[in-house]
């Protein structure tokens, strides 16, 4: 059957609310390119957003999980444990930024991670109040809908959220919001919603992800650790989207020159497989008593084997540099096309964490419409691209970084190919 005959059937079973940004039914992946029920190719520059930063379905990962399969699928690692549970452990803790001694907890989903960040920021400050950042996705749940700071589509219709939730301007040197800016909005915070000494955490993202891929400068988020140590205040990193390599580094925070409390993981962490982790300082992470954190499927004995065996591909397959690579290359080819096409606003990245943001070259407004038409245009040239930002106008690149050089170049060329059909 046809994708069309298999997008009408979802259509009549799965709710309007789980909507799918390409109507293509997939029936084989391999590292960056994926082939669908029609036998159609499509080079994947969006890795099922920032998941597979090791490609689909890297022999080496599909082994360690079969090999697990075959001894047990799930225990709940709240009853009986594995080794695996502990291994992973061991190795976020250990290459976590810091030197301070760090414990971690293991679930299923980013969003959880997220909600599992403010429980124990709650249970170790004792305060309640956490300030989040607009333009952050944080999740779908109600409190990490609470936290994002986008409304279209993640909290539009679904309030009232959690209280005592208070948002900032982030840094964006692009739409003239200076660190002055966002931080001047957080002392207001403190002068008209809040005081400090009631406010348990500080979230934010390295480099925004839904927000528009729009990365926090080293100066703020030191002023950042500096304010919150200030006021006894939790500093959480959100690294979902930024972590395991994706920037060039392990995570993010590397670039920024600070410590946080709390990070959260998800995402590329285990190759396509559902896990997510909270590493924190250990004084911090041992705030929640026995049994106060955790899950069913909490650390999956399928997500641990994989999770080991990325960090292994990471470290030999030396993915920190490829994703320095990808994103020179892929940055100098767009930056390239300005002069052509002037409706590219703005190229930008962090490693292997690429965005072309799209507006009026005259008046300077958001061309979301062009970026719709081009993640529709680029799909019939045969290549998969993400749009975010709070304005829909921005294309984010997330290339596999296993992806061969060749396969690179194609992409590449195609996307240029689909914009050049449009502009």
């Amino acid at each position: 059957m046809s994708n069309q005959v298999w997008q009408a059937r979802k259509q009549q079973v799965i709710a309007q609310g789980m909507g799918n940004l390409n109507p293509l039914y997939v029936e084989t992946a391999k590292n960056a390119e994926i082939w669908d029920i029609e036998g159609n190719r499509y080079i994947d520059f969006g890795s099922g957003i920032a998941v597979n930063n090791t490609g689909h379905s890297h022999p080496r990962i599909v082994e360690a999980v079969k090999a697990q399969l075959d001894n047990f699928s799930h225990t709940c690692a709240m009853v009986t444990p594995y080794t695996s549970f502990v291994e992973l452990a061991e190795q976020l803790t250990a290459r976590a930024p810091g030197n301070t001694a760090k414990k971690a907890v293991f679930l299923t989903t980013g969003a959880e991670a997220v909600e599992n960040a403010i429980k124990v920021a709650r249970a170790h400050t004792k305060r309640s109040g956490v300030i989040a950042f607009k333009g952050g996705f944080h999740g779908r749940t109600n409190m990490t809908m609470g936290l994002t700071g986008k409304v279209a589509p993640y909290k539009a219709g679904f309030g009232p959220f959690p209280g005592e939730i208070y948002h900032a301007p982030y840094p964006n040197a692009f739409h003239g919001i200076s660190i002055e800016d966002s931080l001047q909005a957080i002392d207001d915070l403190f002068a008209c919603d809040i005081e400090p000494s009631r406010v348990a955490a500080i979230i934010f993202e390295p480099v925004q992800g839904e927000g528009g891929f729009y990365q926090a400068p080293p100066a703020f988020a030191q002023a950042l650790r500096e304010l919150c140590d200030k006021h006894g205040i939790l500093l959480i990193a959100d690294e979902i989207q930024t972590g395991f390599a994706r920037t060039g580094k392990m995570f993010a925070t590397e670039y920024l020159g600070i410590e946080p409390d709390m990070m959260t993981m998800a995402k590329g962490i285990a190759g396509g497989f559902p896990i997510s982790a909270l590493v924190g300082k250990a004084n911090i992470m041992d705030a929640a008593g026995p049994g106060g954190l955790g899950g069913t499927y909490a650390g999956s004995p399928l997500g641990c084997a994989a999770g080991l065996e990325v960090l292994k591909i990471i470290d030999e397959e030396q993915l920190c540099e490829k994703a320095l690579k990808i994103g020179e290359v892929m940055t100098s080819h767009f930056r390239a096309l300005q002069s052509d096409f002037p409706v590219i606003g703005e190229v930008r990245n962090l490693g292997a964490m690429i965005a072309v943001e799209f507006v009026d070259p005259q008046s300077g407004a958001p061309m979301a419409d062009l970026t719709k038409s081009l993640v529709a245009q680029a799909r019939e040239e045969g290549v998969i691209l993400l749009s975010c930002g709070v304005k829909g106008n921005v294309i984010r690149f997330l290339p596999a970084l296993t992806i061969e050089d060749e396969i690179l170049a194609e992409g590449i060329e195609k996307v240029k190919k689909a914009l050049a059909a449009l502009v």
